[in-house]
């Protein structure tokens, strides 16, 4: 089978798609014919090395965690599971490849509602999750604002509606050309970078802030009187000392419920762009060029 697999860290060029004997279930596990994979930062700070080195994987590996597939082996000891179900969830370091292996006593997976394509459900499993698990943790109650920094990325797009459909005020930071793409979702524009704070003085009450894009998010909101209790950081873990999401996203989080939003129609999963495997560099390349406003998948057939 084709793999996308690397020997060392470095930048998109360490990456190369290769020839591999193709996996098989072994008992617990499932084994999945990947149709997509949708990409995430924590991709490249893998395989760039820092993200590698806490989780504690070393190359040679594979790369990317976001699937959407068919099973089509059952191995020994698994329930619940048919060969022929359509499903998505994770395969840490085991996505960008014809075949994967996932044991779901340890990887969350869901099934895919029929009419979701497969690569929008992949991009529910760590923007969603994280999306999802963010926004139960800052909205106490309707009627509540949060401010979402980063409104319009991967995750922060998914914040703002879930934010939104909890009965929240939310506010967004974004670039000028995407304002109206976050009044598009239902939030109040403010664009970020110097001043912020100021800006945000201007839109109290806030009552919360998800920080989807750095530190300087919650910077801010601590200026403007958010209690840092009330402030979640992903991109910079502990930035000013504001807590994460959960840390067991991959063997929990609302799959089914996300999957289901999107399904209907209810929540939208933007997606940029799409790529065939063979252009997995150009994708990668594309992500860490920031500025992305949906999701990059990966078709692989």
């Amino acid at each position: 089978m084709r793999r996308v697999m690397h020997d060392r860290f470095g930048g998109p060029e360490v990456l190369e798609l290769r020839e591999v004997e193709e996996p098989h279930a072994g008992p617990g596990e499932v084994r999945i014919r990947v149709e997509s994979a949708a990409l995430n930062p924590v991709d490249w700070k893998i395989f760039t090395g820092p993200g590698a080195e806490r989780r504690g994987l070393e190359p040679p590996m594979g790369v990317g965690n976001d699937i959407a597939g068919t099973i089509d082996e059952i191995g020994d000891g698994v329930d619940g599971w048919v060969v022929g179900d359509r499903v998505f969830g994770s395969a840490r370091t085991r996505a960008l490849q014809d075949w994967t292996t996932v044991t779901p006593e340890r990887e969350r997976l869901a099934r895919i509602p029929a009419g979701l394509d497969a690569g929008v459900a992949a991009s529910l499993v760590v923007a969603g999750r994280t999306a999802w698990d963010g926004v139960e943790q800052l909205i106490e109650r309707g009627g509540e604002t949060i401010f979402i920094n980063g409104g319009a990325g991967g995750v922060g797009q998914l914040a703002v509606q879930l934010a939104e459909r909890k009965g929240a005020r939310v506010i967004g930071s974004a670039s000028e050309r995407n304002a109206d793409f976050l009044r598009s979702l239902g939030a109040e524009p403010v664009a970020y970078g110097e001043g912020l704070a100021e800006r945000l003085e201007a839109m109290l009450p806030i009552d919360a802030c998800f920080d989807c894009q750095g530190a300087d998010g919650v910077a801010a909101a601590l200026e403007v009187g958010v209690p840092i209790e009330r402030c979640i950081a992903i991109a910079v873990k502990g930035a000013h000392g504001a807590r994460g999401v959960a840390g067991d996203l991959e063997r929990t989080g609302a799959l089914d419920e996300l999957a289901a939003l999107a399904a209907s129609g209810d929540l939208l999963v933007p997606v940029e762009a799409r790529y065939p495997l063979e252009r997995f560099r150009e994708a990668y390349e594309h992500l860490m060029d920031g500025h992305v406003r949906g999701k990059l998948i990966v078709d692989l057939g």
